[in-house]
């Protein structure tokens, strides 16, 4: 297959890769404008992709003359298959373009082209990433396989195949993904596949293990995958007051990559250190001047650690009340299990029983609440659904669309939480963003047994406090009466307990 193919087709397949991405926000996609074309250099091009018909590129810029929705289009390609049922470029060309469209139609043209040429791999790998949006796992996964047999060679889908099996069979994924990292020691998916087997894992000396490893056999100066694995080993680190190493971590990578991150990263530690070294001394005003130096992003681990360790400096200098309210702010705005627990710990010592904490938690919830905006959107059985429809119950809404990659990445661990909830005190609401992939939503849902109820976004309307901004996933939580509680936040393996703890405090409103 010659190079413009292969060009052509990994450009293609970019929306595939979206989908092994976890912790990330996309935009929706829109689809391609069609450049008019006069009908005389329209006839020529025809006759030259007719002349031409293994040639990919020239397929492509047809289509892309002609439109891929217009319906001479599709008469035109009906008749050339007609003409060349051995060809199996032609189909797999035009199920391509429809591929990269995020079309429904695409998966017919496709499996045309692997039924006349049964090893085309790009065939394969455009049904992979077309099979994940109609939710149908099992098959995407025996297109991996089929790739990897097709072409051992492929570190991609060596390591995409091994992904696939990441929430149907962990021991497998992790056969698969240490193989891949075995096998492809000089590749991006090598570091990859360690990077997500250590994300994936639950132990956190065998996570430790396998960023330990990931540095040594794939040099983060080198490997992308393998910064990002190192900054959550400095996250693993600080959660658990290793400072030292922390900063002798970033110390390193900052002499290995020049990256400034890496040296702030450093410094953050060492001021952990040196405000823990302040609280052994009882020199709480030194430990709070320290931690309000501190500056991280809001997705790093340390961002958690400082209102938690404020607290603890002021309830170990006698500013119990103080701590308290510290977390509550906190806590309001970003809950989890353990702030919770430390909430509960000070109110015990400020004469606050269970009960009281929780009525004091509740109080600040609704003080922050605002109220929904509300919509009526369209829903897939024929009918429309408003928020208000959703009253008396906690309403969780996510948005998404069938090509969302992050979304798919997302819902599992959704489900894991959902399903602990009966459906009269849980609304589950997936507002779909891209009406042109309505076709794939109920089949995704039937094929996935995904449960929430699945409505379709109007373009332009005013959204409010409840504004996706045009991307996705995007989440919120909206209690009994229709105030909206919780926002922007993300769920995946590690933490889908502040998912559920979110709701229960929700409930109780």
């Amino acid at each position: 297959m010659n190079k413009q193919k292969l060009t052509i087709v990994g450009l293609a397949l970019m929306g595939a890769m979206v989908g092994n991405a976890t912790f990330d926000t996309v935009m929706a996609q829109e689809g391609s404008k069609t450049e008019q074309m006069a009908p005389k250099e329209l006839k020529a091009l025809q006759k030259k992709v007719k002349n031409n018909f293994d040639s990919v590129g020239y397929h492509m810029e047809l289509i892309k003359a002609m439109g891929i929705e217009n319906p001479e289009l599709f008469n035109l390609y009906e008749g050339w298959m007609k003409e060349k049922p051995t060809n199996a470029n032609i189909p797999f060309a035009l199920g391509t373009a429809l591929e990269r469209e995020y079309s429904p139609k695409a998966k017919t043209y496709l499996l045309k082209a692997i039924d006349i040429n049964p090893n085309l791999k790009e065939a394969y790998a455009a049904l992979w990433s077309d099979a994940s949006r109609w939710g149908e796992e099992e098959k995407g996964r025996s297109y991996l396989k089929k790739i990897t047999e097709i072409d051992p060679e492929d570190a991609s889908y060596a390591f995409y195949y091994a992904s696939s099996f990441k929430n149907v069979d962990p021991a497998k994924n992790k056969a698969l993904s240490l193989a891949v990292a075995d096998k492809f020691n000089s590749s991006e998916r090598g570091a990859q596949a360690l990077y997500w087997l250590a994300h994936q894992t639950q132990d956190l000396q065998e996570k430790e293990a396998i960023y330990v490893r990931l540095k040594k056999d794939f040099s983060p100066a080198k490997f992308n995958w393998s910064g990002s694995g190192m900054s959550a080993y400095n996250d693993l680190l600080l959660k658990q007051q290793r400072y030292a190493e922390a900063g002798a971590l970033g110390t390193e990578l900052f002499e290995m990559t020049k990256q400034e991150n890496w040296q702030q990263n450093a410094e953050t530690a060492l001021k952990f250190a040196a405000c823990k070294q302040a609280m052994d001394n009882k020199d709480w005003d030194k430990a709070l001047a320290i931690l309000d130096g501190v500056k991280v992003s809001r997705y790093s681990s340390a961002f958690k650690i400082i209102p938690v360790s404020k607290a603890e400096v002021l309830h170990l200098s006698g500013q119990t009340d103080k701590a308290f309210g510290t977390l509550m702010e906190f806590y309001t705005k970003s809950p989890s299990p353990a702030v919770k627990e430390s909430l509960v710990t000070y109110g015990n010592v400020l004469g606050k029983d269970k009960a009281a904490v929780q009525a004091a938690i509740s109080s600040s919830l609704k003080a922050n609440a605002k109220v929904a905006t509300p919509f009526n959107l369209k829903n897939y059985a024929g009918s429309s659904n408003s928020l208000s429809d959703f009253k008396d119950k906690v309403t969780f809404i996510t948005y998404w669309y069938p090509g969302c990659g992050p979304c798919r990445g997302e819902f599992p661990h959704f489900e894991n939480v959902v399903r602990k909830f009966s459906k009269d005190r849980l609304a589950y609401i997936g507002i779909n963003i891209v009406s042109s992939q309505n076709d794939y939503v109920l089949p995704f849902l039937k094929s996935t047994g995904y449960s929430f109820m699945p409505l379709e976004d109007v373009k332009g309307r005013d959204k409010g406090n409840l504004d996706n901004r045009g991307a996705a996933p995007m989440n919120f939580l909206i209690d009994k009466q229709g105030n909206l509680i919780f926002e922007n936040f993300r769920t995946d393996a590690d933490n889908e307990d502040e998912l559920e703890l979110m709701i229960n405090e929700v409930n109780l409103l």
